[in-house]
């Protein structure tokens, strides 16, 4: 295992950034009052910050309004079988300046899921902001790297 340095950040935040892209679907857990929840989301990644859509009402939301504390892990298929893992706090954002810069970030229509546009009031923006994220291979036994806040 190797701790990610200040000076390697950027390199390996870019390196997460495709490997997740190509893995696309990610586990999401949240804790709700009966224990944790786990779902397949698409989130992307934009330098060092995670976003996610869902609606403001979803259980997903509601869990995360409650409980700020979420877990993703992704897993790329082979020929490497990368392996990430993030955990980290979220923010639900409402307002129009994050929903449009999101929106934006999200690489797949969102329109989708939102007839509304970036101000569809269906539609919030979901900020991860990491605490500690792990980049490995062959399911976390090569190459591991932890970047640590």
């Amino acid at each position: 295992m190797t701790d990610v340095s200040v000076a390697e950040k950027d390199a390996f935040f870019e390196e997460v950034g495709k490997a997740s892209a190509a893995a696309v679907w990610s586990a999401w857990a949240t804790q709700s009052q009966n224990g944790p929840r786990v779902r397949m989301v698409h989130p992307t990644w934009e330098g060092d910050v995670l976003w996610l859509a869902t609606g403001p009402n979803t259980p997903k939301a509601k869990q995360m309004a409650s409980n700020p504390l979420v877990d993703v892990q992704w897993q790329v298929s082979p020929p490497n079988f990368v392996h990430i893992m993030c955990r980290g706090s979220v923010e639900l954002l409402m307002d129009d300046e994050s929903r449009a810069h999101a929106w934006d970030v999200l690489d797949y229509d969102l329109n989708d899921f939102f007839q509304g546009g970036p101000t569809d009031p269906n539609y919030v923006a979901v900020k991860l902001t990491p605490t500690r994220v792990e980049l490995s291979e062959m399911f976390g036994s090569v190459n591991r790297r932890i970047w640590r806040a």
